[in-house]
C-alpha cells in the first residue's frame, strides 16, 4: 500500500534576490499557481504555507488550499512543519516542494517517494547530474546548489561552492568528474518532524544558508534519488525571464502539434 502524502509549498513574499517572487507573473498566472498545479498533478493533497496575506489571498483566488504561518521561520521546512501541525490529517509523508520550482515533473516526485520503499529512509531529496559540457561558470554559480553523494545513495554534503575540488584542474571540470545539482524538493516521514523542529541552526547551515546541512550535522541520513529530467529553479528576475521564454516555447510546440 502506498503511503499517504501531503505536499506543502512554502511561499514567502520577502526575498533578497527577488521580492514578491511567488506572485510574479508567468504568462498570465502567478508562479505559485503554476507550482501548485504541478504538485496537484500527482494526486496528493497540496497546501501552500505562507506568512503573507497577499500570497494567501492569491492562492485562495485560484481555488487551492492555503494556511497562514509564522513570519519567524528560519527555513522553508520549518514553515512546512508548522503547516503540517496546523492542517495535517495524519499523512505519513510530507513533501516540501519549493515555491520557485514551476517545472517540477510528476516523474521526479514519484522518484522521490520511491525512496520510502526502504524502511530506513527518513528524509529524501533529488539530484541531477550536470552534463559533461556544462560551462565552468555555470557549475560554479553559488545560486546552484551542488551535492556530494555516497556509494549507497546518501548525501554527504551540500554546498553553494564547487565540491569536490579537483586538485590540479581548473577548467572543463564536468568532463573529468560527475557533479550533481540539488533539486529543491524534499520528503520526510512525518513522525520525525517534531525532532527536526527542535534542532538548532548549525554552523554549517549558517555558513552556506542551506537548511539541509542542519539535518546532516545532527546525524540524519538524507537519501538522494537521481533524476535525468531537468528543472528550472527561479531565484532572480533574470531566471524568471528565461523561465517565461522556456514556457513560451513549450506552448508554441504544443500548439503546432
Amino acid at each position: 500500500m502506498k503511503p499517504s502524502i501531503i505536499t506543502i509549498i512554502p511561499a514567502r513574499y520577502a526575498s533578497t534576490r527577488f521580492p514578491g517572487k511567488p506572485l510574479a507573473d508567468m504568462l498570465g498566472k502567478p508562479m505559485i499557481q503554476r507550482v501548485a498545479e504541478r504538485a496537484s498533478s500527482t494526486g496528493s493533497r497540496v497546501v501552500v504555507a505562507t506568512d503573507d496575506q497577499r500570497i494567501y489571498d492569491c492562492v485562495q483566488s485560484f481555488g487551492a488550499e492555503a494556511v497562514m504561518t509564522s513570519p519567524e521561520h528560519r527555513s522553508g521546512t520549518d514553515r512546512c512543519i508548522e503547516a503540517y501541525e496546523l492542517v495535517g490529517r495524519g499523512e505519513e509523508i510530507m513533501l516540501n516542494l519549493q515555491g520557485d520550482e514551476p517545472f517540477i515533473q510528476p516523474e521526479q516526485i514519484e522518484a522521490l517517494i520511491s525512496a520510502f520503499d526502504r524502511a530506513e529512509t527518513q528524509i529524501a531529496t533529488l539530484a541531477e547530474a550536470f552534463a559533461p559540457d556544462t560551462p565552468d561558470i555555470a557549475l560554479c554559480d553559488p545560486n546552484v546548489v551542488k551535492l556530494v553523494r555516497g556509494d549507497l545513495g546518501q548525501a554527504l554534503y551540500f554546498s553553494r561552492s564547487l565540491v569536490p575540488h579537483q586538485r590540479g584542474r581548473s577548467e572543463q571540470l564536468c568532463q573529468h568528474h560527475t557533479y550533481y545539482k540539488h533539486i529543491g524538493l524534499y520528503a520526510f516521514r512525518t513522525n520525525i518532524l517534531p525532532e527536526l523542529k527542535a534542532l538548532p541552526a548549525s554552523p554549517l547551515e549558517l555558513a552556506e544558508s542551506l537548511e539541509q546541512l542542519r539535518w546532516l550535522a545532527a546525524g540524519y541520513r538524507i537519501a538522494v534519488e537521481q533524476t535525468a529530467l531537468s528543472t528550472i529553479g527561479i531565484d532572480t528576475p533574470d531566471d524568471m525571464e528565461r523561465a517565461c521564454q522556456y514556457l513560451r516555447e513549450l506552448e508554441r510546440t504544443r500548439s503546432d502539434r
